[in-house]
């Protein structure tokens, strides 16, 4: 799907941003990236509050192969009956928003831990040369 298709669907609820993604678009409201679109597909985020409403429509998570193995995305796709119902995509568009907000917000509630700088010598440069 390209840039104007996604502001096209996602009229209904906001006036949203687009960006290229990892192949695909994510998809901004409020500065927060609510939804991903990856092969033509429009995923939504989520998070343990969202959740059981996806699994309960029949959704199922975004995921992919990274290092050879499954790794499954906070993203669960859009469902069929919202690409037509606006006051449906509406309602899922408000709960991938409030899934990142949350994200988000407990991402900066996280204390940042800087490691100290390590002051370089020849002494250390050559012990970290005799081991690699």
């Amino acid at each position: 799907m390209n840039t104007s298709g996604l502001k096209d669907l996602f009229e209904p609820f906001d006036d949203v941003v687009i960006k290229r993604m990892f192949g695909g678009h994510g998809i901004y409201s409020e500065g927060l990236c609510f939804a991903l679109e990856v092969g033509d597909e429009v995923y939504l985020k989520s998070d343990p509050e969202v959740e059981p409403v996806y699994v309960k429509a029949g959704s199922a998570p975004f995921v992919y192969t990274g290092h050879g193995r499954p790794v499954t995305m906070s993203f669960w796709k859009l469902m069929p009956e919202a690409y037509d119902d606006s006051e449906e995509l509406k309602r899922l568009s408000y709960l991938a928003v409030a899934a990142a907000r949350r994200a988000a917000e407990a991402k900066a509630a996280k204390p940042r831990v800087i490691p100290p700088k390590v002051k370089s010598t020849k002494k250390t440069v050559r012990a970290r040369t005799q081991r690699a």
